[in-house]
């Protein structure tokens, strides 16, 4: 597994860690911190420094812009709210927005793969196709394309 793809599946497990948190914490005084769930995260399940790397920024920069990111998701994703979608799908979603948004350097037909087989691995039976719908339709919105490959 090269080191963005085990970054990505770290990133959505900590994403998922800090919705839980967020969630269960609603109404309270203590807010969750992402840094300390990825602190937990990374005590329980080592990874490998490049694969840290991507994680801590695709975890960091999914948080830090999170209103942003859900109304992208809540205007790609007709007839669903962001809040009623599967915990695994809508962060699934958040972290390949994130990067749509924030990695040109990485080809979108990358990311939107990456984030199909994370949603098809965690998700429910239908996730891989939701998730795929959606991510294409941000990047339409997004205005991202493939460059056509040179020959």
């Amino acid at each position: 597994m090269g080191a963005r793809t085990s970054g990505r599946e770290a990133a959505l497990q900590m994403l998922y860690a800090f919705d839980v948190q967020r969630e269960r914490s609603a109404g309270r005084r203590g807010r969750p911190s992402v840094e300390q769930v990825a602190l937990d995260y990374w005590e329980e399940t080592p990874g490998e420094p490049e694969g840290r790397e991507y994680a801590a920024e695709l975890v960091r920069g999914a948080v830090v812009d999170l209103g942003e990111i859900d109304a992208l998701i809540r205007a790609a994703s007709r007839h669903w709210r962001v809040e009623r979608m599967a915990r695994v799908d809508r962060n699934v979603l958040r972290l390949g927005t994130y990067e749509l948004r924030a990695r040109p350097d990485v080809p979108r037909a990358v990311i939107i793969d990456e984030a199909v087989e994370l949603a098809k691995r965690y998700g429910a039976e239908g996730s891989g196709v939701f998730v795929n719908g959606v991510l294409d339709r941000i990047a339409e919105d997004l205005g991202r394309r493939d460059e056509p490959a040179t020959s």
